[in-house]
């Protein structure tokens, strides 16, 4: 019987975190994807054509992976920062903390709706990419695999943000500062063989390098890393976060004040 309680426990905050951004999807899903169009149109059309080839590709099908991936990336982020911080500013949150919901159903209804949000965009940007690029994924499995513990990942990342913000300007500051120049740096527009040594190391020691090489290999069949060694990277931060995300909990960090 509890068992079950659990369940519409999660059930219900996850229906509540899509709700929420189904409700103003002019805000949460048009936005990404028009940025993401214009990246295309900017990056691959325009500015492609004059670089060529690369990593065996033309320009636009070796930046499409990374696109999607930075698409999922940033909104899933985004959507468990922006939720889980509203919910303490409203002192909604409180009313969660005192049910008899266990922390890692709290957390884990939340970080559902983050994905799912992630995944949304995700999907939205791979089918305006067909516009732009003929795509043949070369691993179906892998692919789903990479992204779905990429956005859980950035919905964890996301959570912790919003437990130590204590202003609607510190669920910013990581993405703008953080978030934005890992993504950049992390391999979506360029292969790392094209970089000199010191960008080179700073690329190696990015988490969303693995996670963009990962997923084009997924779709291309093409990547500059060790397909296992990402996983096991990916495989370590969703344990890493997961865990610290329950001791905050737990402590009630950014939730006592």
């Amino acid at each position: 019987m509890f068992a079950n309680h659990k369940y519409i426990a999660f059930e219900t905050i996850v229906i509540k975190e899509v709700r929420r951004f189904m409700r103003i999807w002019v805000q949460t899903l048009v936005p990404p994807a028009i940025t993401i169009g214009l990246y295309f149109v900017i990056f691959g059309n325009l500015i492609g054509r004059r670089i060529g080839d690369m990593g065996g590709y033309n320009y636009m099908e070796f930046i499409v992976p990374g696109l999607i991936m930075m698409s999922v990336i940033q909104n899933s982020y985004s959507n468990v920062v922006s939720s889980f911080f509203s919910h303490k500013f409203q002192r909604s949150v409180e009313e969660l903390l005192v049910s008899p919901v266990p922390n890692y159903i709290i957390l884990s209804g939340f970080i559902a709706g983050g994905m799912a949000r992630g995944l949304a965009v995700g999907v939205i940007v791979t089918a305006l990419s067909l516009f732009f690029a003929d795509l043949h994924i070369q691993h179906p499995l892998l692919t789903i695999a990479v992204v779905l513990l990429t956005s859980i990942v950035f919905s964890l990342a996301g959570f912790i943000n919003a437990l130590y913000a204590n202003n609607f300007d510190d669920i910013s500051i990581i993405p703008t500062f953080v978030l934005t120049p890992l993504i950049y740096l992390g391999g979506v527009f360029y292969s790392i063989q094209l970089l000199p040594p010191f960008w080179k190391i700073a690329s190696v020691l990015n988490p969303i390098f693995y996670m963009v090489n990962t997923f084009r290999y997924g779709i291309l069949g093409t990547s500059d890393v060790n397909i296992i060694w990402a996983f096991v990277i990916l495989g370590v931060f969703c344990v890493v976060l997961y865990s610290g995300c329950i001791v905050l909990l737990r402590r009630g960090t950014g939730l006592r004040n």
